[in-house]
């Protein structure tokens, strides 16, 4: 299953709603290009390829929705971050 795939059903948002995140596969931020995906409640958005401080972080809703990403795919996406 692809990363975005994990997006496409009703997830828990930090802003304390269940919703289905809108996916946006190209959006820049200094360091390079990302994907992320925006709350429909909050408008909200997280990248979900590599941890960026311009945008949320992923983390925050792994915890929100346990077993959302394999331990694979959080080291993944924490290694791979931008510094800021």
């Amino acid at each position: 299953m692809k990363i975005i795939d994990k997006f496409q059903n009703p997830l828990k948002c930090i802003c304390d709603n269940d919703v289905i995140f809108d996916v946006i596969e190209t959006i820049e931020c200094d360091w390079g290009e990302h994907v992320v995906i925006q709350c429909s409640n909050c408008e909200e958005l997280f990248s979900i390829d590599k941890k960026c401080p311009a945008f949320q972080s992923i983390e925050k809703l792994l915890k929100l929705n346990i077993g959302l990403f394999s331990e694979k795919e959080k080291f993944n996406y924490l290694s791979n971050s931008h510094s800021s």
